[in-house]
Parts: C-alpha cells; structure tokens; sequence
C-alpha cells in the first residue's frame, strides 16, 4: 500500500468507517458537518522511527515498468494514533460508552492493512468547552514497516506502508 505519513489517519479512519465506527481525520481540508452521533477524530500524535533516513537495506526489486532495479530500504516506526471519541452533551456518557464499545470491538480484531496493533487506553469522558462536545481521549500504540524506494538519482522516491518484511 503506497501511502505517506500525510495519509496514515485517512487510512485509518477508512478502516474503521468500513468496520460500522463513524470516524473522520482531524484537521480536515473542508468545514466539517455537525453529527448528531458520535465520530472518532483520528489524528496523528507521534511517530518514532530511530535515526533519519532509510538506512536499513533490504536489497534490490526489479521494477518491471521502468525496466530497472530498484534499492529498497526499510524501518520500523512506531505510530501513536489519537481515536478521541466527540459526541453531543445532549446523549450523555452513554453514547460515549458506547462508541467506544465498537471502537474498541473494531481495535481488539486488529487494524488497517500494514498497521499492527499493539496496544490501546482511554482516558475519562469529559465535556470539552472549545466544540460544545463531549470528549474521550483514546490512543493506539502501533507498528508499521515503512519500506523506501531509491530511485536512479539516489534519491528516495516514495514509502509504502508494509505489514511484514518479506525475506
């Protein structure tokens, strides 16, 4: 799956949209519509990946479009993805909970392709003053493999996102 760190919460939120768990990438590029349910607001909160670059070579990959070898490089990153849950004060901390349910049900059974979960935690439901909502903070610890192409000018070209390395 070819994809940046730019498009890791939109890969995400798909994932849980396809599992029954309304979810949205924060800062979104158009005005976001008010719900009356909840919605998990996925954002990126950290990325851990050990030294600069891709220095961890994993050997050569004929290119058969551009008729040429490519150099693969590849690292181990570990993500912390924000799910916090928002949902209207008029529902309570029932539909809180219960968002949190699937949430949780959808985690438990795994994650998107390439994106492996390692653990998750919430904190407490509390009314957050800035969106009129109700909030709860969840995170999920994550591992990914990025795997990096070095193009015929030395340069590195684009990263998939990987599940596990092939050897």
């Amino acid at each position: 799956m070819s994809v940046g760190l730019e498009g890791i919460r939109q890969v995400m939120a798909d994932w849980l949209n396809d599992r029954g768990v309304p979810a949205v990438t924060a800062w979104p590029v158009s005005p976001r519509q008010e719900r009356e349910e909840p919605v998990v607001v996925v954002s990126l909160r950290g990325c851990k990946a050990g030294a600069a670059g891709f220095q961890d070579y994993l050997g050569e990959r004929y290119n058969e479009a551009e008729d040429r070898w490519e150099e693969r490089y590849g690292k181990r990153a570990e993500l912390t993805f924000g799910l916090d849950i928002y949902a209207p004060e008029k529902g309570g901390g029932q539909m809180v909970q219960k968002a949190f349910d699937a949430l949780a049900g959808a985690l438990i059974l795994g994650g998107p392709e390439g994106i492996v979960l390692g653990e998750f935690s919430c904190g407490e439901t509390v009314r957050d003053s800035e969106s009129r909502r109700l909030k709860r903070p969840v995170e999920a610890f994550c591992t990914v493999w990025l795997c990096a192409v070095c193009g015929a000018g030395g340069g590195f070209e684009d990263f998939e996102l990987r599940g596990v390395v092939k050897k």
